[in-house]
């Protein structure tokens, strides 16, 4: 069981969290970490490379000049791969690189990661807010209050908020999410995780809710 303090948008406490972080994950895996994580990464990729064989680059198909009699090698025509200006002879192709884990197995390693945040002290709570319109200024008033001014932080909050996302994308370093949105990539690619009261709480009730639907003991302690 651990006592979190809980700080306003100025930076100051104002009241404290207890939750035992093993509610999280009963262990962390940092192989289901990594997989997971490259598994993102990959999917990133477009996937959109493409380089011409020598059978789509411009140029006659013509052959240079004679086989025999010149005194020069053999040579075919001006578009063969070993010229310059000719294609490729292992040439690119676009490719879908996607692939997906298990789903149980993104969702142990969300959680993973969480817990893991937690364990290196580098997850900030604070009160729930919102704000009129967009502020770009005030939410760089809240983030150096924080303390977490110029570091890549990851603003996790419970549900989705026009009026915070606009706030904080045009600043470098910051993302903000709601919970639904969160994966072992998004959590642990910052260096510091602020979350509201109200994030916390509707994280823990979706690891609730999947632990009361898992079907094996080996599940439920994940």
């Amino acid at each position: 069981m651990v006592s979190l303090p809980i700080f306003d948008r100025n930076g100051k406490q104002v009241d404290t969290y207890e939750f035992d972080e093993k509610e999280l994950a009963g262990n962390i895996s940092k192989q289901l970490l990594h997989d997971a994580v490259v598994m993102y990464q990959t999917n990133q990729r477009q996937g959109t490379a493409k380089t011409k064989t020598r059978g789509e680059v411009a140029g006659s198909t013509k052959k240079m000049y004679k086989q025999k009699g010149t005194g020069n090698a053999r040579a075919g025509h001006k578009r063969s791969g070993v010229r310059r200006g000719g294609g490729h002879i292992h040439a690119k192709r676009p490719m879908d690189w996607t692939y997906r884990l298990p789903r149980k197995a993104l969702q142990a390693a969300t959680r993973m990661a969480l817990r893991a945040k937690f364990e290196s002290q580098q997850v900030i709570l604070v009160e729930d807010f919102s704000m009129d319109a967009p502020k770009t200024k005030e939410m760089a008033g809240v983030l150096t209050a924080l303390n977490v001014c110029g570091t890549t932080t990851l603003f996790a909050i419970s549900g989705y908020d026009l009026n915070l996302y606009k706030s904080g994308r045009n600043i470098p370093g910051l993302q903000v999410l709601p919970v639904s949105d969160l994966n072992a990539l998004e959590i642990l690619k910052p260096r510091k995780v602020v979350m509201t009261r109200a994030a916390l709480d509707a994280f823990r009730g979706k690891v609730a809710a999947a632990k009361s639907t898992a079907n094996t003991p080996e599940e439920i302690a994940e």
